[in-house]
Parts: C-alpha cells; structure tokens; sequence
C-alpha cells in the first residue's frame, strides 16, 4: 500500500528551459489544456481507461517522481495497471486544486508546438459506500505536446508530496500551497459536504465575465462513486428551449422564416383540426409562450391537445407550444431539428458534446446519473428522438460557449436580437417575457437579466445573463434536493445572486 501510494501521488513535468509568461485563465489555450488535463486523469487514473492511456502519451513519455524516481513509457504503463488500476475496491482517486493551475505556451518560430502545465493536485482512497480518505497532495508540473493536433503527454514531473493534515474547528482539511506557503483549502471540500449533506451527486458551474467563458467546474461524483469529470453530460431539460429559440431565430436572420409568418400552412395537429384557431399560431406567439395550449397534453384528463385561451392574448407556458413549432419548421424545411441546429449552432460553436437525444455519440460513461430527494438513484430514461422544448444532454462547457454566444450578440442583426431581450409580455411586477428567455428587470447595478430554468425528476438547471455587464453563469445539478444548493451558491459566491434569490 506504501509504494501503491507513492505512485499515486502528482503526474508532473520537467524541463521548464525557454518559457513564455503564464497565460491569462480565461484563454483559449489555459481552458483547453484544463480540459484536456480532467479528461486525461479521469479515464486514466479514475476509470482506468488503459487505451486512452495509450492513445494519449508520447512514445518517449519521461515520468520523474521525487519518492520513486524514473519510469519510461513501458514503466508508467505497467505501473498504472499495477498500482492504480489492480484494485477496484480500494481506488486511488485523484482531485486537482483548480486555484493552483498555470499554462506556459510553447512556441516554435511563432507556432504553438505545446504547453507546460503547473499546478497541485489531491489524492484520494476510495472505498464503496465510504468517503472518500485524502492520502496526500503533490505539486505537479506536465508537459503537453501538439501531435497532429491532439494534446499527448511528453513528459511528467511529481514532486513535493506531503501527507500533513491540518487540524481545524470543523473538521481536517487539506493543505494547499498559496505563494509557497501552506493555507487550508475549503472550497472545493466545502462544495461537495454540501453536496453530499443534500443528496445531490453533482454540481457543475460555468461563468461568463465580461462576455467571455471565464470559469467550469464540476464537483461531486456520477453516481456517488465516480468522480464526476470536467466534462460530465448532463440532462438539463427545459434549458433545451434557449438552444431551439436561438436556432429559430437563426433561421428567421436568414430569411427561411417570418417571426409572424402562420404556421398552419406547414402543420396542423389532428387534435385541433376543427378549432381555427390553430390559424393564428405563429413563431412569436410559441416563443413568447402565448399558444393557449397547456405545458403537455399528456397532463390533461382529455390526453389531447386543446386551446385553453385563444392565441396571443396571456402567457401560459408550453412545451407543446415549442414542439409544435419544430414540426411546421422541420415540415417547411425539409431538415430536422438536429440537422439544423448542428448547422447553425453546434458545429460554428465547436459544441460537440451536445445531444437531443441519446445518439451514438452520446457517452454514457460520462453522464451524470439523476438522484430524487432522499438521494435514492432514479432508472436512467433515454430518449430517442428530438424534443424542442426538453431533454438535452450537455457539458457545462458546451452550454457556456452558448451562453457566452447569446451575451455577446448570438450573430444576430442588431434589431432581431433587441425583439428577443423585449419585454412581449408582462408575467408580474417586474417580470416580463422575451423571446425564448423569462426577463426580471430591478436588480442592483441597474441590471436586469434574462433567465431560464429547468426541471425534471433528478435534474435541476439555470442559466442566466445580464446584457449590461455581460456576466452570467449556468448552474446543473443531477438532485432534487436543491434549494440549500442554490441558496449557498447565489447568495455567497455569484454575480447578484442574491437579488435572484429574493426573486423566488
């Protein structure tokens, strides 16, 4: 056990020669080898992914350790296998202190040929239907090279390990390294007591400051046992229905459709096919939520879709309304809703791990499992076709870039996307609604934000946005036990969370 824990200890690197200054966090190369860096460990090192081990290290990997000394490739390989990888019931898990991380470019005559990677990482035993035990912390230093375009680690460097504990009111909490010296560490560990206090797996988090993805974070696990990654799929259920508002909108700036054009002409439900007013349902009308149809027929005594008030004169919020739109658009098209959304959104938008539905490239090892209230796990529903209004399946990552996206202008014409942030109807005092988006108006900072939410049997999900200072962040959690969570998060830690709390 004493040497499978030296082993375990920071995958790190070595020859720092010529170096450019660390870069900013919020850049493109920091956020992609972060990426790169959870994805690598969380196969590797978590789930024991020994062909992703292969595919993703040099074939003249240098690993140099300060307790066990030097290992080439074959080494490293056999020694994974041997003592990360021989135990299932006993796993060495391994956590990065995110705070710690820094990125160093490496260039060639002004190519980017790699990176040098610098940071702290935990290590954890994990044990079934136990907590987690922290067995040490390391500093590490890896370098990644560009190799056809794919990250591969080159070389790896571990060092400074300690096992020291420190000892507070509240509990023994790990140490860190803030300019050299030690400072204990909480919120990470604090996150995820929070997490666990409330039965709520996982918890992912992404902000926008400025207009730019600053900030993704996972915490907690799939499936309270395994560490959920920085790229963990979540459901995130109505939070579909920015995606197909934007798509939509997309569609109307290229002129293939009209905000006010009917919609009968391409579908009429047979279920309403003796009541005229289907005649006057139009994009508007679906995306500001004033069809008069219920939120799904399926929770009417008739199981049969109905008007409930003629169209365009309240608000009463709808799926139906949303999949009725995606039916006459993919009729008058010719195109499916994935098709057009992949075309317009995903593809320009680099959205790869996004899903309407459990397709082939949807990867289940990497999905967040859904828990209801007492924290009792829920049988995973798949869907199999497009749902305009829910289902989606999506990273923390993917669902920022859309809303760093839709902050900064979506591509929009100036005048479509200022229709989309109007106030087309009123909900109550100070609440309104837009296309797509629930608007709240009287924050502080003379904000006002664009809001949408979602919910399904374990899922719980939110992004917002404020055009002024263009911050926002999206929050997904796979509970039902929520509100503490959200509390915690919004009155403490983000961008006039609180105000938003006392909207509820």
């Amino acid at each position: 056990m004493k040497k499978q824990f030296l082993f375990i200890v920071s995958f790190t690197t070595l020859f720092i020669l010529s170096v450019n200054a660390q870069i900013d966090k919020n850049s493109a190369l920091f956020i992609t080898l972060k990426k790169q860096d959870s994805i690598f460990f969380e196969k590797v090192f978590n789930q024991c992914d020994l062909d992703y081990l292969k595919n993703h290290i040099t074939a003249d990997l240098k690993f140099y350790h300060d307790k066990s000394g030097f290992q080439n490739r074959s080494l490293f390989f056999e020694n994974t296998q041997k003592y990360i990888c021989s135990d299932s019931e006993k796993k060495p898990i391994r956590k990065i202190d995110t705070k710690s991380v820094e990125v160093f470019p490496l260039f060639n005559n002004s190519k980017l040929y790699g990176a040098i990677q610098k940071g702290i990482h935990h290590f954890y035993l994990r044990e079934k239907s136990k907590e987690d035990i922290w067995t040490s912390t390391a500093k590490f230093t890896h370098v990644w090279i560009l190799d056809n375009d794919n990250w591969k680690l080159s070389e790896i460097l571990s060092y400074d390990h300690q096992n020291t504990v420190v000892e507070t009111d509240k509990s023994s909490e790990i140490l860190s390294y803030d300019n050299q010296k030690a400072v204990v560490e909480t919120d990470k560990s604090s996150i995820e007591q929070l997490l666990k206090r409330n039965n709520v797996p996982a918890l992912g988090i992404g902000i926008i400051e400025s207009g730019k993805l600053s900030k993704i974070e996972v915490y907690g696990t799939l499936d309270k046992e395994k560490t959920a990654p920085y790229n963990t799929i979540f459901k995130v259920a109505s939070l579909t229905k920015p995606i197909f508002t934007l798509t939509i909108l997309k569609l109307i700036d290229k002129g293939l459709l009209d905000l006010d054009e009917p919609l009968y002409k391409y579908w009429i439900d047979p279920d309403i096919k003796n009541d005229e007013r289907y005649k006057k349902l139009t994009p508007e009308i679906v995306l500001t939520h004033q069809t008069g149809f219920p939120n799904w027929r399926y929770l009417t005594p008739s199981n049969k879709l109905t008007f409930q008030f003629d169209p365009g004169t309240k608000y009463q919020y709808s799926g139906e309304g949303f999949e009725y739109l995606r039916t006459a658009v993919e009729n008058k098209l010719g195109k499916s809703i994935e098709e057009l959304a992949k075309e317009l959104l995903f593809d320009p938008l680099k959205m790869s791990d996004t899903h309407f539905w459990w397709d082939r490239e949807m990867d289940e090892t990497r999905y967040s499992q859904n828990f209801n209230e007492k924290g009792e796990k829920l049988e995973i529903e798949k869907y199999y076709e497009a749902n305009a209004a829910a289902n989606l399946l999506t990273t923390i990552e993917d669902y920022g870039k859309f809303l760093e996206y839709m902050i900064n202008g979506a591509g929009l014409t100036e005048s479509l996307f200022q229709e989309m942030i109007k106030h087309q109807v009123k909900l109550k005092e100070n609440d309104f609604f837009g296309l797509g988006w629930e608007i709240l108006t009287d924050f502080s900072k003379d904000e006002f934000a664009l809001l949408h939410t979602g919910k399904d049997p374990g899922v719980s999900t939110l992004a917002i946005w404020f055009p002024k200072s263009k911050n926002g962040y999206i929050i997904f959690l796979n509970g039902d036990n929520v509100n503490s969570i959200y509390e915690e998060l919004l009155t403490r830690q983000l961008y006039l969370g609180n105000d938003l709390w006392n909207k509820r």
